[in-house]
């Protein structure tokens, strides 16, 4: 069978005659299935599925645990392959998803508990306890990583001891996993493995100390549950029958399943319309990683102290950048009012932010009380407090203290970004669903003080099919060729800067001084 067959070696096309491509793309608040075909050098797409996501808490002991419902996605998952390969099969299909989370398996390969979410707090002081046996310059100078209390090293070692990882015979990232689910065949893509904190990232492989430390000072044998790492582009395998129940994946049966850059940013990088190599984008969700493309890791003693991060990119790039908490205030703050019976409109609500005065009140993205979930507007309005502010009060006040204070994190991501790297910054390219906020592009092309792009709105979709097709055949080229068809592909919109750089200097002074 060909790699652009489907089942019954049936030609994967649609009723036109070209190549039909499906892409998973999995959000922390939703996932979706998204057909694409390219026709006349440009990438047409339909969204065939969407299904909710978000993190379950269950009871465990004396407390509660955060975990992520896998087997609900993987039933979308199924269901939207269905409906994508439906009448013609399809010539190819990826998975991409946010990262660090991982399935256990036993050694029937049955999965052993959903796996747990990153915002669950068993990993509080999980990294100090690394930190107590590596260093975090001697862990940096290997993993390339920025610190961030979810990252899987330290995951494993909170995890270390308790009856799932005391049965597990294999680790297997999310996307992998359900890779795994719908071919048979374990693997780890490498872009995905990078955020994990256990690659060596200028090697481009696992990284031994990394693998030992967990080994000899915690119990955790990572060398043996890890599975072979591949770049992006790898043909996994062919999706199987019986990979779901009911009807099944249908005529998505037999389609090659690419690993593509299934950690989303990855994805969404590749999908970023540059018409220059100097730029840097923003993958604007309920997380915003905020770097710029690179040949080759930045992990100086500089940006170590940054808390910059070196994740590893398709075709051979790395992706320098700093996560940065992003829309997930938002997203919690409109939760909160919703729960509380306020039905806030979501336009409406930044429209009339809008209309307020700038910078009335910044807050640090980043601070961790901001991480988990919970009452955003009580700990914006306490952190305001606590920084001589005055808090704000109505919805649309914590809209704009948020959206101003995103735009005020981008700027100092972008410029440590092109600082740290000695990269010339011309242009910020905002993708994903950030883009389609207008005040949040205006403000960060005010902020940084460069021309903002915006768009497209569904970039990891677009790259995980780009990466895909080229994969099967149906594309060819570089990166600059795949950002091409994108660029001649979708709409975007261009923002430039305006006002004076004083007041945002002002607002980081406030909150960093």
């Amino acid at each position: 069978m060909s790699a652009a067959s489907g089942p019954g070696g049936r030609s994967a096309r649609a009723a036109g005659g070209t190549a039909v491509h499906a892409a998973v793309d999995l959000g922390a608040s939703s996932g979706r299935v998204i057909a694409g075909r390219i026709e006349d050098g440009r990438l047409r797409t339909e969204e065939v599925a969407r299904f909710p996501n978000g993190p379950v808490t269950v009871p465990a002991g004396n407390r509660a645990t955060l975990h992520w419902d896998v087997l609900s996605l993987y039933a979308g998952v199924v269901e939207g392959l269905r409906r994508a390969a439906e009448p013609h099969g399809l010539a190819s299909a990826g998975v991409d998803s946010w990262a660090v989370d991982y399935g256990l398996l036993d050694a029937d390969g049955a999965l052993l508990g959903n796996p747990v979410h990153y915002r669950d707090a068993r990993t509080d002081g999980a990294s100090e306890r690394v930190f107590a046996h590596l260093p975090a310059e001697e862990l940096y100078a290997v993993n390339g990583l920025q610190v961030q209390p979810f990252n899987t090293v330290f995951q494993l070692a909170a995890a270390s001891g308790d009856a799932q990882s005391a049965a597990a015979r294999d680790l297997l990232l999310v996307p992998d996993l359900l890779g795994y689910w719908l071919t048979g065949e374990r693997v780890a893509e490498l872009t995905n493995a990078s955020t994990t904190g256990l690659v060596d990232v200028h090697a481009r492989r696992w990284a031994d100390r990394c693998l030992d430390l967990l080994r000899e000072r915690f119990g955790v044998p990572a060398r043996d549950l890890l599975p072979e790492l591949v770049e992006p582009g790898t043909v996994v395998g062919a999706i199987r029958a019986g990979t779901g129940t009911g009807a099944g994946t249908g005529a998505a049966e037999g389609t090659p399943l690419v690993a593509v850059g299934s950690h989303d940013t990855a994805s969404a990088v590749v999908a970023v319309p540059a018409a220059t190599p100097r730029f840097a984008y923003v993958s604007s969700g309920t997380w915003s990683l905020v770097g710029v493309e690179l040949d080759a890791p930045v992990r100086t003693e500089a940006s170590r102290a940054a808390n910059f991060t070196n994740e590893l990119g398709v075709d051979g790039t790395v992706r320098y950048l700093r996560n940065v908490t992003g829309l997930w205030l938002l997203q919690e703050s409109l939760r909160v009012w919703r729960e509380r019976g306020r039905e806030v409109d979501l336009p409406d609500l930044l429209a009339r932010a809008a209309g307020l005065p700038a910078l009335a009140c910044v807050v640090d993205v980043d601070d961790p009380r901001f991480l988990p979930p919970g009452d955003m507007p009580a700990r914006i309005a306490a952190f305001a407090a606590e920084t001589g502010q005055r808090p704000p009060e109505t919805d649309a006040e914590v809209a704009r203290c948020v959206v101003d204070s995103l735009a005020l994190a981008y700027r100092g991501a972008v410029r440590q970004a092109a600082e740290l790297s000695g990269t010339d910054v011309e242009v910020v390219h905002v993708v994903g669903g950030g883009s389609r906020n207008e005040l949040l592009c205006r403000l960060t092309a005010d902020a940084v003080g460069l021309p903002v792009v915006a768009g497209p709105v569904e970039g990891a979709a677009i790259g995980n099919l780009l990466v895909q097709a080229r994969a099967v055949g149906a594309v060819e080229g570089g990166l600059d060729d795949l950002r091409r068809i994108v660029a001649d592909s979708t709409e975007v919109r261009r923002y430039e800067p305006s006002g004076p750089q004083a007041p945002w200097e002002a607002a980081e002074r406030r909150l960093w001084s």
